[in-house]
């Protein structure tokens, strides 16, 4: 974060990355996060290597790379080779090109007209799947100076159509004239058509859903308007073989290495879903063992009360975390290589660990426990937690607390950490006394820069 004057610039997360030959600073805490890069990269390529000859693989990094990272997870993706990326919103646009990211930005949420200049500017395509919000945009261009905008710049459009999901598009009827539209208009360009499954296992309904986005490319066909880019399948349309690759597939869930929940995956793609491997791992080692007497309540509630004389540990992390309170006397996690049960209620910063029975020398805090991931012979993955917390496998990664730290493993080295801070040689100066670095008279970074 930044001091500017009066203003405060504030940038998501601070981003280390370790000096060559250099180790990272210590983690801020006991409970962290680790994604190998890596392996995202050899997904990436797995995936894209399953597409048919000229269609393009879109990496979507929304929700912070579904809890992954948006930025060092997108930097890895486009050196690899990548050549667009998908994100919700339009400050997750933001925060790629303010990193440095050049590659082609897809914003699949329609954004506020206001921000249509910014866009511009900044290179970010968007979508159109309102017609009121398009003929706002487009009234935005149309009085857009060149002093706002560098002469030449222009906004790439895409248009949703409404095949079936309920939650956003055009009618398909509605497509010829809104994309007329944007044709006509200065700094607008027809960039794309699109649309987004509703239930990727369900041949029957995607293939009505691909025909009514065929509607639509018939109906720009007959008033001669030249076909943009179409997409219309993501992780679970490739990976269950059931819908058209057209000329772009958006890649989300799958390229982080996890098949979409209860997917029933095509043939001609089993070796691929075969062949994902996770890239997240959740880790913590404990902030205390301790001996608790039988009939010891453990946690709110209590919800959990020992029955034996039994040994705890406490993990630090929790529902703030992104640790579903649903866990609470459910889940499991990895010590020593084996399984072990989590007791009490989830807490907003703690869980609970029944140890007792884990063969040796007694658990202490210098245990690594993996929560999702995978010690010795067993693997806890997203799928499986999320079945404990009758949820699904997205919205365990994307919870994933951005207090958290993050450490980004390549070539078995960690390379990059990301905290909610990282400087440790400063800390806004001593309590009760201004600090020059943080005045307005000299500005200082209260984070990474």
């Amino acid at each position: 974060m930044l001091r500017v004057g009066a203003r405060i610039v504030a940038t998501r997360l601070p981003l280390i990355e370790a000096a060559p030959g250099q180790p990272l600073p210590p983690l801020p805490r006991s409970a962290w996060i680790e994604i190998d890069l890596d392996a995202l990269v050899s997904n990436a390529r797995l995936l894209q290597g399953s597409l048919p000859s000229g269609v393009r693989l879109e990496a979507v990094v929304k929700g912070d790379a579904y809890g992954h990272g948006a930025v060092p997870v997108a930097c890895a993706l486009v050196a690899a080779g990548v050549q667009s990326l998908s994100v919700a919103t339009f400050d997750e646009g933001l925060e790629l090109r303010q990193a440095g990211i050049s590659v082609p930005i897809l914003v699949l949420f329609p954004i506020p007209p206001e921000l249509v200049p910014d866009a511009v500017r900044l290179s970010l395509s968007v979508t159109a799947g309102d017609q009121t919000l398009l003929e706002r945009t487009l009234a935005v261009l149309d009085r857009l100076a060149d002093a706002a905008v560098p002469a030449g710049r222009e906004l790439p459009i895409h248009l949703e159509v409404e095949t079936g999901l309920g939650r956003g598009g055009l009618h398909s009827s509605d497509v010829p004239a809104a994309a007329a539209a944007i044709e006509a208009a200065p700094r607008a360009r027809l960039a794309g058509l699109w649309s987004h499954l509703q239930a990727a296992g369900d041949p029957d309904r995607t293939a009505d859903q691909a025909a009514r986005l065929g509607v639509a490319s018939n109906l720009l066909e007959e008033v001669g308007i030249t076909m943009p880019d179409r997409h219309l399948a993501a992780s679970g349309g490739l990976l269950a073989a059931s819908a058209p690759g057209y000329d772009v597939v958006r890649i989300g869930l799958a390229m982080y290495g996890i098949v979409p929940d209860g997917l029933t995956v095509g043939e001609r793609h089993a070796a691929t879903a075969a062949g994902l491997k996770p890239i997240l791992s959740l880790r913590a080692r404990p902030v205390r063992v301790t001996e608790l007497a039988a009939g010891m309540g453990v946690s709110y509630g209590p919800t959990f009360i020992t029955s034996r004389p039994s040994r705890i540990a406490t993990l630090p992390l929790g529902y703030a975390d992104g640790l579903p309170r649903s866990l609470s006397n459910k889940a499991q996690v990895l010590v020593r290589g084996g399984r072990v049960p989590a007791v009490g209620t989830v807490a907003m910063d703690a869980v609970m660990i029944d140890v007792t029975d884990v063969p040796g020398a007694p658990v202490s805090v210098d245990d690594e426990f993996t929560l999702i991931g995978t010690q010795g012979e067993e693997t806890i993955d997203a799928i499986e937690m999320a079945q404990w917390g009758n949820t699904i496998s997205y919205e365990i990664v994307t919870a994933m607390s951005g207090r958290l730290p993050r450490v980004y493993y390549a070539a078995a080295r960690a390379v990059q950490m990301r905290a909610v801070a990282c400087d440790l040689e400063w800390g806004g100066g001593e309590v009760g006394r201004p600090d020059a670095r943080g005045s307005e008279e000299e500005p200082g970074p209260l984070g990474c820069e």
